[in-house]
């Protein structure tokens, strides 16, 4: 796949542009995905702040498209929950890394490898343009192997 159209792919497709979420790297192996948000008229809320479904917004998807590139064909993936924390008023730019290490992964198919389900966990902090958490999301993801 191509990652730089899969990038702006990504930046356009409509829940992402209507909030002005832009995806500003995913690594060639995909372990790493980073996005931003900037605060403009049209994405803050009544206070003047980041409106906060478009904070959930930018973190919907990535882990699951992340572990479905890396884990292949052979795995059925999706999201299963999502909470986030508010921790903070988010002004300015607000960016999300995404990163996923090789002990997750190992971990995903060795508890997958019998054609169980498997719910792993992961987390994500919104920064602002300081460094300081705003917001954090904890994902759990569906992951199965698909049996013949």
């Amino acid at each position: 796949m191509n990652l730089r159209i899969l990038k702006f792919g990504m930046s356009l497709w409509p829940p992402f542009l209507g909030a002005g979420i832009r995806v500003k790297h995913i690594a060639p192996d995909f372990r790493e995905v980073v996005v931003s948000m900037k605060l403009r008229w049209y994405n803050r809320n009544y206070v003047g702040t980041h409106f906060g479904g478009s904070l959930a917004a930018m973190t919907d998807p990535f882990y699951m498209l992340m572990l479905i590139h890396i884990l292949g064909s052979e795995y059925i993936v999706w999201d299963k929950t999502s909470t986030i924390d508010f921790i903070a008023p988010g002004k300015g730019t607000v960016t999300a890394r995404f990163t996923l290490k090789d002990e997750q992964i190992t971990e995903i198919k060795e508890s997958t490898a019998t054609g169980d389900a498997y719910l792993p966990e992961f987390s994500v902090d919104i920064v602002n343009e300081s460094g300081e958490v705003i917001a954090t999301v904890k994902k759990i993801i569906y992951v199965r192997k698909k049996m013949s």
